[in-house]
């Protein structure tokens, strides 16, 4: 590798990523991976999720009671802005039929003499049965459900309970829960889903993306006059590589947040240079982790099978949609070991916790621990491999 004194590093840095971009040009596959397939991604998301919240779920009610008090609560349930009373079978075994045809997620049953029950004052008890096959549908109804008999608990102790015994004598449960919900208050699936969805989404592709491009140099033995055209200088060479990937998907990551978060949301609670500086370090992680994979395997096709491993498993492993307490060691240990997971913590405490930055600086850290440490090492290996011929062929 000639003359490395000759180029300065901030030239070869250019040259390389200019250098990049003319292939991109040449490959609209490589192209779209690295542009416009992203944003589609997201904009698909968006438009699945854009209601926010699960509306009108289909339930079914048996009626045993058939009292003016029972046709309320049906009334009340229907009135739900998630429910909707989409059947009213004669027996369970109706309502059962309708579970498995999936035409309804859950099923509310009121006992015959319930009304009866109720105005001698016993305890009155009201079933409510979900599909925990389709576990968040099912979830949502029956908090619904849930909310619906607590209202219609009030009612009944004022207007029937009352009207029987003394008004005096009535008094409401000595022990009521009452749930206020801190963050996400709307209890937005678009919120939620689409915050985790896209960033997987998007490490993953720029994995992929840094990955072919520098598998490429290795796949088609032109790594050599590759790093000439930089003046020797491997560490310029694969930073301006790299470079258009980290910009066009720092863009990409910054219009989604903005997005998600400041058109579609309530805003960012927190610092958002911190929640900047988190997506950034999310991708150089990657980045630094795909040339790690590249410099040890020294080829393209297994980094591209790792990659597909490793980051496209993030989000599963990440806490951010199934609680880690108590799972299994491996699912512990694989969780730490992917950036993934420190920028879900970073991305809720800034986007709805608000936290200061001395709570952030762990996952910042974190994330850039992943980046020195996968990057150094990575690029050693990857100098040593783009001196050496490819173990695969094109």
């Amino acid at each position: 590798m000639a003359a490395a004194l000759n180029v300065r590093p901030w030239a070869a840095f250019v040259a390389s990523a200019m250098r990049e971009c003319e292939f991109l040009r040449s490959s609209p596959p490589d192209l779209a991976l690295a542009t416009w397939l992203p944003a589609l991604f997201f904009a698909i998301f968006a438009a699945m999720f854009s209601p926010g919240t699960i509306r009108e779920l289909p339930i079914a009610v048996v009626d045993d009671d058939r009292s003016d008090v029972s046709r309320e609560l049906v009334r009340m349930l229907d009135a739900a802005p998630g429910l909707r009373v989409a059947a009213r079978p004669a027996s369970l075994a109706e309502a059962w039929s309708l579970v498995r045809a999936l035409d309804v997620y859950a099923v509310v049953h009121v006992p015959r003499d319930a009304t009866r029950r109720l105005r001698r004052g016993e305890l009155g008890t009201l079933t409510a049965y979900y599909n925990a096959s389709y576990l968040t549908n099912g979830q949502s109804a029956v908090r619904d459900i849930s909310t619906v008999a607590q209202s219609f608990n009030a009612a009944i102790l004022v207007h029937d309970v009352a009207a029987v015994k003394a008004p005096s004598s009535v008094r409401a449960p000595p022990v009521r829960t009452q749930a206020s919900v801190l963050f996400n208050a709307p209890r937005s699936y678009e919120h939620f889903l689409v915050g985790w969805l896209f960033p997987a989404v998007l490490h993953l592709a720029l994995c992929v993306s840094v990955v072919g491009a520098l598998g490429r140099e290795l796949r088609d033995h032109t790594a050599r006059d590759w790093l000439d055209s930089a003046g020797g200088r491997v560490a310029a060479a694969v930073l301006g590589k790299i470079a258009p990937y980290l910009a066009s998907f720092m863009v990409c990551g910054t219009a989604g947040l903005v997005w998600l978060y400041c058109v579609r949301g309530a805003g960012i609670a927190g610092n958002v240079a911190i929640l900047l500086a988190g997506h950034a370090l999310l991708l150089t992680a990657y980045a630094a982790i795909g040339l790690l994979f590249v410099g040890a395997t020294r080829e393209m096709d297994r980094p591209l099978a790792l990659t597909g491993l490793y980051a496209g498993t993030s989000l599963a492993f990440s806490g951010a949609t199934f609680p880690l307490t108590d799972g299994p060691a491996f699912t512990q240990v694989f969780s730490r070991l992917v950036p993934y997971s420190s920028y879900v913590k970073l991305l809720a405490q800034q986007v709805d916790l608000g936290s200061p930055f001395a709570v952030s600086e762990i996952p910042l850290a974190t994330l850039l621990a992943f980046t020195l440490l996968a990057g150094g090492f990575g690029l050693r290996l990857y100098a040593r491999a783009a001196g050496e011929p490819a173990r695969s062929e094109p």
